[in-house]
């Protein structure tokens, strides 16, 4: 072969691998569900494990302060999409960080449950965590009775 035909196999063959690396990074980040919405949050990874009756309408993190200490900081809204009240439990997991939190939605009631199509507010603060977090799942279920 000729040496301008073996050039262009070669800017060819560069130009294939850099599209394929391309396309191989965004498929292997996880994709956003279509019940999670308003994510204002600079991780790098965020997996995402919703169930089907309940939205996450809003979903934040930042660094602030607890008290004296400083804290990553993880406000989200979640909406009951269900035709029936529901109290739902929350997991966020820095893995980055190996911390965890769990919380029950809505924490008191009597009944202590979010009304179909409402909206519950919450607040989880990670304290003394210097940094934000880049690595999180964050996991929002539906309770039983």
């Amino acid at each position: 072969m000729n040496r301008h035909l073996l050039k262009r196999m070669g800017v060819f063959l560069v130009a294939i691998g850099a599209l394929a690396l391309v396309a191989g990074g965004c498929a292997s980040s996880p994709k956003q569900p279509d019940n999670v919405q308003n994510v204002v949050c600079g991780a790098k990874k965020t997996v995402w494990d919703v169930a089907t009756e309940a939205e996450v309408t809003f979903f934040d993190c930042e660094m602030g302060k607890k008290g004296m200490d400083m804290a990553f900081i993880v406000s989200m809204d979640i909406k009951n999409v269900s035709d029936k009240p529901l109290r739902f439990k929350v997991h966020v997991f820095l893995e980055d960080m190996d911390k965890a939190s769990g919380h029950l939605v809505p924490r008191k009631g009597k009944p202590p449950v979010v009304a179909p199509g409402a909206v519950a507010k919450i607040k989880i603060p990670f304290i003394k965590a210097e940094t934000m977090s880049n690595d999180m799942m964050v996991a929002v279920k539906a309770m039983s009775d």
